[in-house]
């Protein structure tokens, strides 16, 4: 596991080039994430949001470019370097992913004992502190996802993702299908993990709310490439996707008017 108290770690990606066939996603895409920052990725559909991500994840090989995390390229790494680089980071994906046929508390101890063997009530010890520190109450360790409402395997996932300490937190459509209620209060509680653990999150986002409320920067895909900013820069940017997107009828300034 991560050692308490690791800095967190920076994102740089340079000259991304990612094609299937005939079909260039990403050409020549350029993105840098900031030591302890929330940065979101937005996107129209088709624009390469979850292809982005698979790629810095280390999941898939880009054509050409570099993905750099906390210095270190994962396009020029293997084997037990390249998991040794994965293990600094958790991941929580868009429906959870959490293994059916496993506990809340056995999806938890799966990353720890992938890394290190340990005794099983230690496992049970850190289990339920995730369990504790992502707002879930004691008895959803021994729960198996079925059991659980859709708010709480987002927790859930994300107590997984922060079961080895890692400095960097990938999360993709963290606030998907949570009603407006719930998808405040998991913003709150990602940014009090983001400032008690001093994380730099990434996130893939369509919720205006969720960008408003929790990200410093955003970086929008737009014709293959990658316009990054501040909100406020963002926002004055004269691209019409980006201007549709913010200021259009079903953006966040629209709906205020």
């Amino acid at each position: 596991m991560a050692a308490a108290g690791s800095l967190p770690l920076s994102v740089r990606v340079r000259g991304l080039v990612n094609r299937f066939g005939t079909q260039v996603v990403h050409d020549n895409l350029d993105m840098d994430v900031m030591p302890g920052e929330v940065f979101g990725i937005v996107g129209g559909s088709g624009s390469g949001k979850s292809v982005l991500l698979r790629t810095i994840l280390g999941l898939q090989r880009p054509k050409a470019g570099i993905v750099e995390i906390g210095g270190r390229d994962l396009t020029t790494l293997h084997g037990a370097e390249l998991r040794a680089v994965k293990h600094g980071y958790g991941v929580t994906f868009q429906h959870g992913a959490l293994f059916s046929a496993l506990t809340v508390a056995q999806n938890i101890q799966l990353p720890i004992l992938e890394t290190c063997t340990l005794p099983e009530d230690v496992l049970d010890g850190l289990a339920d502190l995730k369990v504790r520190l992502v707002g879930l109450p004691p008895e959803a360790g021994a729960k198996f996802p079925a059991q659980l409402s859709g708010g709480m395997i987002k927790r859930a996932a994300l107590a997984r993702a922060l079961a080895l300490d890692p400095p960097l937190l990938f999360l993709d459509e963290p606030t998907a299908g949570l009603d407006p209620i719930a998808a405040a209060a998991f913003d709150e509680l990602l940014l009090f993990l983001q400032r008690t653990l001093r994380l730099t999150v990434v996130m893939v986002t369509h919720d205006l709310d969720t960008i408003y409320r929790t990200c410093n920067r955003i970086g929008v895909i737009v014709d293959r490439r990658m316009i990054c900013g501040t909100l406020e820069q963002i926002e004055r940017n004269d691209h019409p996707w980006i201007q549709e997107y913010f200021h259009g009828a079903r953006g966040r300034s629209g709906r205020r008017q």
